[in-house]
């Protein structure tokens, strides 16, 4: 990856950068910790709403399906329609839908909320990071996507906790509620600072790329059923996550083709990934989403199911992991520039995989010190990849095309989490299996371990409760 930058753009924002920070930050935060902070609540939704646990799935399933969906095309949308105009729209409909999420009396019609909010939400991830980077000149975008980083590194460390703190002391609804007042500061702060470059009022597309935008629809969508659901359905041992998964490989080869050969105006240009900075730096952040998403999906059902932890104690185990975060990352966004952006990244890398590699002694006999050292030095690995990737990612990209590699940048994130989950609970509940078939395999008397360990604890308890006795007539 070449730390090469462009010269400073020709426009600049009439408001302070910062000003322009603080109004971003806001709704990206509150869409990305959306995506985790209903994780602790699934059991009291599906007991309010009579459903079962497998069918309270679908409330993640359906934000995330729509939120793919959206992602990508969100520069071509915000060139439709208006950045400034498109981000105001997406915040009302995330804020409202909020609202109906909360309100509603039946799965289904949770189901179709959650749809509405994914579709409001997935657009604000780029459109932030495309604001921020044009908003700053280049000597201060490190301390841009630190700010940045803020919301779509801590906020899904911090969705846990915040979630199983409302469940316990409130009720599930209050998990969407808490959008509403957070949704309508935002839609004043975008609507006093943001403005549209002029370069977005040119470049207005003149015609709809449908056929672009239903394979990718398709593409995506059929992707995170497979995704979410492979496990639990087996994998290919299921006809229909066989037959989802074909329909997504062939969707996804169309698209590419149709967007790069045939569309006039394609709904995401992938003709970016031409640049090599951006093509590495799409593929490095997929590689955090993978293992942010993966690391931290087992250890709060580890903590709560076989430590015995409260949803609230389980997040205070979680939290100095984005405490780190929140401390390492201005440090970065500063040494952005001054030191090698690929030494950051190999450096936080290495922060990260000491922290993985503390966590593989973990058993019932750990105190909370063992999970909170590592998830820090996890925290302060992630600042350290996160910040310089982004940076160098879009360092050599022209203005007008920033919006447009935001889309495919944040995707590939998010992607990169679906897999990152899907991969660790496959090799969680097969290992799993395994564990409990050789369990299973040693547990008979003939076993000589086994036969002297039942003596043994049958002699023990013996002292406790005495000699069985036969009943008397």
């Amino acid at each position: 990856m070449s730390t090469t930058t462009l010269p400073p753009p020709d426009w600049t924002p009439r408001h302070n950068p910062w000003l322009i920070a603080l109004a971003i930050i806001l709704p990206t935060f509150m869409e990305v910790l959306d995506t985790t902070i209903v994780t602790v609540a699934l059991n009291h939704i599906a007991g309010s709403l009579s459903a079962t646990s497998e069918e309270a799935t679908w409330v993640l399933t359906s934000y995330l399906i729509s939120n793919a969906v959206i992602l990508p095309a969100s520069g071509w949308l915000s060139s439709m329609f208006g950045r400034k105009r498109f981000l105001m729209s997406c915040v009302a409909i995330f804020t409202i839908s909020s609202f109906f999420c909360g309100f509603a009396p039946s799965l289904p019609i949770l189901i179709v909320a959650r749809v509405v909010q994914g579709a409001g939400g997935g657009a604000l991830q780029p459109l932030s990071q495309a604001i921020l980077l044009e908003s700053f000149p280049p000597r201060k975008r490190g301390m841009a996507m630190a700010a940045f980083g803020l919301g779509v590194v801590i906020a899904p460390i911090l969705g846990p906790t915040l979630g199983g703190w409302i469940t316990d002391n409130y009720t599930w609804p209050w998990v969407f509620y808490i959008n509403i007042p957070t949704g309508m500061v935002a839609l004043f702060f975008i609507q006093r600072f943001i403005e549209d470059p002029p370069y977005i009022r040119a470049a207005r597309p003149t015609s709809i790329d449908s056929i672009g935008f239903g394979l990718m629809a398709l593409w995506l969508g059929t992707l995170q059923i497979v995704l979410d659901k492979g496990q639990q359905e087996d994998w290919f041992h299921s006809e229909w996550i066989t037959i989802l998964f074909c329909t997504s490989m062939a969707a996804m080869l169309i698209f590419i083709t149709w967007e790069l050969w045939y569309a006039e105006h394609p709904i995401v240009d992938l003709r970016v990934l031409r640049n090599r900075n951006f093509a590495v730096g799409t593929l490095l952040v997929g590689t955090v989403g993978i293992v942010l998403y993966a690391t931290g999906s087992l250890q709060p059902m580890f903590l709560q199911s076989m430590l015995g932890y409260s949803a609230f104690d389980t997040g205070l185990c979680f939290s100095p992991r984005g405490l780190a975060s929140l401390m390492t990352m201005p440090i970065v966004g500063a040494l952005v520039g001054r030191i090698d952006a690929r030494r950051l990244v190999m450096a936080g890398f290495l922060l990260f995989s000491i922290g993985s590699f503390q966590l593989q002694n973990l058993n019932l006999e750990i105190s909370m010190s063992s999970v909170i050292l590592p998830n820090m030095l996890q925290g302060c690995g992630l600042a350290c990849m996160f910040v310089p990737i982004s940076v160098v990612a879009m360092s050599q990209l022209e203005q007008h095309a920033i919006g447009n590699a935001s889309g495919i940048y944040n995707l590939s994130r998010n992607l990169g989490g679906s897999i990152g989950i899907s991969l660790i609970t496959t090799f969680f509940i097969r290992n799993t299996q395994v564990q409990q078939a050789q369990l299973v395999a040693h547990m008979t008397p003939y076993d000589p371990a086994y036969a002297m360990k039942l003596s043994r604890t049958t002699q023990m308890m013996e002292t406790y409760v005495g000699h069985a006795q036969a009943p008397q007539n």
